[in-house]
């Protein structure tokens, strides 16, 4: 017996009639004649070398090797049938999986547009790869995933990026700070403290620095920190200030101030970041109609960024698969 002799279609004949009973009805069933039904059935039992259907009271009716290759057609076509219902949702981006990168940042806000994203498209799977702002640059020049999110995003002819959602920069400080709770603070104030800041690359140290360059001011005393987490801490224990996305604010459970100093926050943003070279899978499509849609109903409505509009496409994709 040769397997590879065997085609789709002679199983499906095979199964229909072996549920009609009858190769009229198997016919009508699968709109073909019934000469057609008769050889195929012929030439599959040709193939496996074994009777397959006899007559008994009138009906067709499997024999042993019939009901053995009944069984395993039936699963085949079972299993094709869910293929083509797999491949179906692929297409439509409700199945499939998306590669997302992130800055560490980010953390905060986007399992909650991932977690409302889920709960739509449940079989959808999603990867997320987090780092500062040098190892997710480094996977986008790579095309390592479908989607980024940056809050400094790269330049150049290949980026293609949309601000979605606001990243204000608070100045955080001790509870028991001098100035904490003063409403008449500028930063000229605080020149002589220790700022405790972000590694070389962060966005959140880029946009902090680029300001001070722009007001004129230098920092004479910085302790270097790479976590947002140590950061929150570290304020807390008296260790310093920091710049801080308002963001990483609302998961800690340290205690600090947040200080009113003219300029501040700071504005930033974050922004859906693409590759144009890499194709964009359905599941990833279906992601970015999905924040295109809804993401006033995942965030706080004060942090989506004035250039979103519900329902409008967020990016031009680039080609897809």
């Amino acid at each position: 017996m040769n397997i590879r002799h065997l085609s789709v279609r002679q199983l499906q004949v095979f199964v229909a009639a072996v549920r009609s009973g009858n190769l009229s009805a198997t016919a009508r069933e699968l709109h073909l004649t019934q000469p057609t039904v008769s050889l195929q059935i012929k030439r599959l039992a040709d193939v496996l070398g074994e009777k397959l259907l006899e007559q008994r009271e009138g009906r067709l009716v499997p024999t042993d090797a019939g009901h053995a290759l009944h069984a395993a057609a039936s699963d085949v076509l079972t299993r094709l049938e869910e293929l083509s219902s797999s491949l179906d949702r692929v297409r439509t981006g409700e199945a499939g999986h998306i590669s997302i990168g992130i800055v560490t940042t980010a953390k905060y806000v986007v399992p909650r547009i991932l977690g409302a994203f889920a709960r739509v498209y449940p079989k959808v799977q999603i990867t997320l790869n987090i780092g500062n702002r040098a190892h997710v640059l480094q996977r986008f020049l790579q095309q390592a995933d479908d989607v980024y999110l940056f809050s400094h995003p790269p330049t150049g002819e290949h980026v293609s990026a949309t601000r979605i959602i606001k990243n204000p920069l608070q100045i955080i400080a001790p509870t028991d700070h001098w100035a904490a709770g003063r409403a008449d603070l500028r930063f000229e104030d605080l020149l002589a403290e220790r700022f405790l800041i972000r590694e070389p690359g962060s966005a959140t140290r880029m946009r902090f620095e680029a300001w001070l360059s722009q007001e004129g001011h230098a920092l004479h005393n910085t302790m270097q920190i790479e976590s947002n987490e140590a950061i929150r801490l570290s304020v807390a224990s008296g260790l310093g200030l920091s710049v801080i996305s308002e963001h990483t604010l609302q998961e800690g459970r340290e205690h600090y101030a947040v200080l009113a100093v003219e300029g501040f926050p700071l504005p930033s943003h974050w922004y859906i970041v693409l590759h144009e070279g890499r194709r964009l899978p359905h599941a990833a499509q279906r992601l970015m109609q999905f924040i295109s849609e809804h993401l006033q109903d995942c965030i706080r409505p004060d942090w989506i960024a004035e250039a979103y509009t519900p329902g409008e496409p967020l990016l031009k994709p680039p080609e897809t698969t």
